[in-house]
C-alpha cells in the first residue's frame, strides 16, 4: 500500500557500554564507511538519514549516546522523546564483551526509566572477532523473550553483516507502527 508522501521523524538513542561499536554501526548504516581507529564519544553524537518506504519520507535522528559512565547525568536528558532504542554489546571473548552483555538489563531499566515501552533491538555486534559457530544464541534469546525486545541481530560494524537488516527492521517497525496511527487517527 502506497501512501501519498507522508513525513515521519523517529529518534532512536544507540546505547551500550563504551569501546562495544557503537559510533561504528551508525557509520557503517548511515555512510557504509568503517573506521579501524576509535573515537570516544563524548556526551552524544548526532546521526540524519532519510530514507523513503511506500513513497513516504522517513527521517531518522540517531543519538549515539555515550557509554563511559562520566557521561551517566547526562543520559535522561539524551533519551527524552526517542521513539525506539538499540542496545549494543560486544561478542568480544574478553572482559569488554562480559561487561557489555552483562550490562545488557541496566541499559534497558534506564530505557524503560527514561523513555517508557518502546520499541528495542539488540545488536550483538564484533561477530568479525569470534567464532560464529562457537556462539550460544539461547541466552540472549530468553532475554530478548523476558524483555519483549522486538529482536536481535549479530552484527559487525567492520565487514557490515547483518547492519542493515538489523537497523531496517527496526525501522520498518517505527514505519509500521506510525503509518497505523496516521490511517485510524
Amino acid at each position: 500500500m502506497s501512501t501519498s508522501g507522508i513525513d515521519f521523524k523517529f529518534k532512536i538513542s544507540v546505547i551500550g557500554n563504551w569501546r562495544v561499536g557503537k559510533t561504528s554501526l551508525l557509520k557503517r548504516f548511515t555512510k557504509g564507511t568503517f573506521n579501524r581507529e576509535y573515537i570516544k564519544t563524548i556526551g552524544a553524537q548526532f546521526s540524519k538519514y532519510d530514507k523513503e518506504i511506500e513513497g513516504d519520507n522517513i527521517r531518522l535522528l540517531f543519538w549515539d549516546i555515550a557509554g563511559q559512565d562520566d557521561f551517566g547525568f547526562l543520559r535522561p536528558s539524551f533519551y527524552r522523546d526517542s521513539g525506539a532504542a538499540i542496545i549494543v554489546y560486544s561478542l568480544e571473548e574478553n572482559d569488554l564483551g562480559k561487561s557489555s552483555f552483562n550490562n545488557i538489563l541496566n541499559w534497558h531499566d534506564d530505557i524503560l526509566r527514561y523513555c517508557g515501552s518502546i520499541p528495542v533491538v539488540l545488536f550483538a555486534n564484533k561477530i568479525d572477532l569470534v567464532d560464529e559457530n562457537n556462539l550460544d544464541q539461547t541466552i540472549i534469546q530468553k532475554i530478548v523473550n523476558q524483555r519483549n525486545f522486538l529482536g536481535f541481530f549479530i552484527t559487525s560494524a567492520k565487514t557490515g553483516l547483518g547492519v542493515f537488516k538489523a537497523f531496517n527492521t527496526l525501522i520498518k517497525d517505527l514505519y509500521k507502527k506510525a503509518l497505523s496511527l496516521e490511517i485510524t487517527g
